[in-house]
């Protein structure tokens, strides 16, 4: 399994460095996805896996992710005993948000594979300051395609060091700012994701003759 290979703990620095909210990210230059994967194969059986990864040899987080779903998703593409396919939740924490490209093959991916739900919490929003990017239209991609996409608040921060971070029995502390960087990047993405409610509601207007 993925997180016997990579789930050796984060560093407290490292998750610090990688997964602060700031507003200018310098340095900043890979990106970092802590998961969690829930598997349900009945109504009274749920097993989850967890660990983390990194950008490796020219590879994105994202697409490296969907490389080793084989070993952390068995039978993702064949069913159960009773014919019923075997459903899976996958929640990511990313540091940053996933670039154009990545957003349209796990938009493809997730056509795919209607039995696997994703979510995506993101700790800053990469190169969405302008109105017109790539990566914009990527994120409303991916919510077209059902992905529920959020802002990281300090409860998700507090979650991720929990889990994901040998913090040696030492309490999460807040930053400066993360509360309201939080606050900045939830407006930020809300307002990128506008226009696919939008899209949305002509959808229904359209399906109901209006």
């Amino acid at each position: 399994m993925i997180s016997k290979l990579d789930s050796v703990l984060m560093t407290q620095r490292k998750f610090i460095f990688h997964y602060k909210n700031v507003r200018w990210a310098r340095g900043r230059n890979e990106t970092y996805l802590c998961f969690v994967v829930k598997r349900r194969t009945g109504p009274d059986s749920l097993s989850f896996d967890f660990g983390h990864l990194r950008n490796r040899s020219g590879c994105h987080v994202e697409l490296l992710f969907l490389r080793h779903l084989g070993a952390l998703c068995p039978g993702l593409w064949g069913s159960s005993v009773d014919g019923a396919r075997i459903g899976y939740a996958v929640t990511w924490f990313c540091s940053w948000s996933p670039c154009s490209k990545c957003a349209e093959q796990l938009a493809h991916f997730l056509s795919q594979t209607p039995n696997l739900r994703l979510r995506i919490f993101v700790s800053r929003l990469y190169f969405c300051d302008e109105e017109d990017s790539q990566e914009r239209e990527g994120l409303r991609h991916l919510k077209r395609a059902g992905v529920q996409i959020s802002v990281m608040t300090y409860k998700d921060y507090f979650y991720c060091w929990q889990t994901f971070v040998a913090r040696k029995e030492k309490s999460f502390k807040a930053w400066d700012g993360l509360h309201e960087n939080s606050v900045r990047l939830v407006r930020k993405l809300n307002q990128i994701l506008q226009p696919c409610e939008t899209e949305d509601l002509r959808d229904g207007f359209a399906l109901l003759g209006l």
